[in-house]
């Protein structure tokens, strides 16, 4: 059995399984986009956390972090700790919802209810990801301008 693809004049005959197939193709698609960038979102945190990381290692070292930036540097790392855990749930989510795509189709179900609930819940932990980032990020720049002002203080033994 054939079925025409409506378009602009005429098309040729494509069999329905490989429409179907193809569209089901193109459904995962869309979730494997959301996972690359939650990948790349992952590294990004990671690297992050490693020059938190090397911070407290530099201020121990040096012997002179004082207590509030050390405690800045926690408050950091749990942020990072809270972006890799949503941008994690926001990968195992958008796995879940292109592994709902293939066996429903395989199934031949209504699988649209767990999708949408999946993928939705996948963009939430992504949002909750780039928020937790952008705290951390904030957190980050105002420890430099702290640092810059303080030692734009006179009398601080500096110029």
């Amino acid at each position: 059995m054939r079925r025409r693809i409506h378009g602009g004049g005429a098309a040729p005959m494509t069999p329905a399984p490989l429409n179907s197939a193809a569209h089901v193709i193109q459904l995962a698609l869309t979730p494997i986009f959301l996972l690359t960038a939650v990948g790349s979102l992952l590294n990004v945190f990671s690297t992050r956390l490693a020059r938190v990381l090397d911070r407290v290692h530099a201020l121990k070292a040096a012997g002179h972090g004082t207590r509030y930036e050390l405690d800045r540097l926690r408050l950091r790392s749990k942020v990072l700790d809270a972006a890799v855990l949503s941008a994690a749930a926001a990968g195992g989510l958008t796995c879940c919802a292109a592994a709902t795509i293939f066996f429903g189709v395989l199934r031949d179900t209504g699988t649209a209810t767990v999708l949408f609930g999946l993928f939705g819940a996948a963009l939430v932990a992504a949002i909750v990801a780039l928020a937790c980032f952008a705290t951390e990020v904030f957190l980050s720049g105002r420890a430099i301008r702290e640092h810059l002002d303080e030692a734009e203080m006179p009398g601080q033994g500096g110029a």
